[in-house]
């Protein structure tokens, strides 16, 4: 854990209630909707939020609260920026310096539509430039929305609760998150296959039977 990301979690465990939903709040709205998650990341706060509940600091709920409706309302900017700066965006010097990566988020868009605006929410990367690229795509933002919340709420609600269920030993959370998260991905993507195919074979019976 870098030594700025430390001393903010610090800052928010000594901090009053009001300033710890303050401060998780930001930091989550702002990694989706200004870049912010390569130098700060969400998770991490979240995760802390939990933290903070669960040693009796703050509400759990509230906390839950704050840290879904952030993440869903960042993302939301985030898509709003990519569509009306499109091309601009590309541009910025944070983003062009990982270009690289920059190209397998857009990849990954072209080939999953909507459910990459889920999907990528688990990598701290594609959680920091997905919803910009959607935007900038010109995906409708009916489209993005349900992808957007569904995401939004499955990934607060485990950042949170895994800190609350953490306490102290959040820091394992924390690392479960930016590695073992592509574990979960890997759980829904299966599960989604397997409900095609499913449905698929029974359109099938359904013709043959017809």
């Amino acid at each position: 854990m870098s030594g700025l990301v430390s001393s903010l979690v610090d800052t928010v465990l000594g901090a009053p209630p009001w300033l710890v939903y303050l401060i998780v709040g930001l930091v989550v709205f702002a990694e989706d909707a200004l870049f912010v998650g390569f130098v700060l990341p969400g998770e991490t706060l979240a995760i802390i939020g939990g933290v903070t509940a669960s040693i009796g600091h703050t509400s759990f709920p509230v906390v839950l609260l704050v840290v879904i409706v952030c993440a869903v309302v960042g993302d939301s900017v985030g898509y709003e920026i990519g569509k009306h700066f499109g091309p601009r965006v590309l541009e910025l010097s944070l983003l062009k310096k990982r270009r690289k990566r920059l190209d397998e988020a857009q990849d990954f868009l072209r080939r999953r539509g909507g459910s990459a605006v889920f999907l990528g929410r688990w990598t701290a990367f594609f959680r920091a430039v997905m919803p910009a690229l959607a935007g900038l795509s010109g995906m409708p933002y009916r489209m993005f929305l349900p992808w957007n919340a569904v995401g939004g709420i499955a990934w607060g609600a485990t950042a949170v609760t895994g800190g609350y269920l953490a306490g102290e030993s959040y820091r394992r959370v924390v690392k479960w998150l930016g590695t073992g998260a592509a574990v979960v991905v890997g759980v829904i993507v299966l599960v989604a296959v397997v409900v095609v195919v499913v449905r698929r074979r029974r359109r099938e019976r359904a013709r043959s039977a017809g």
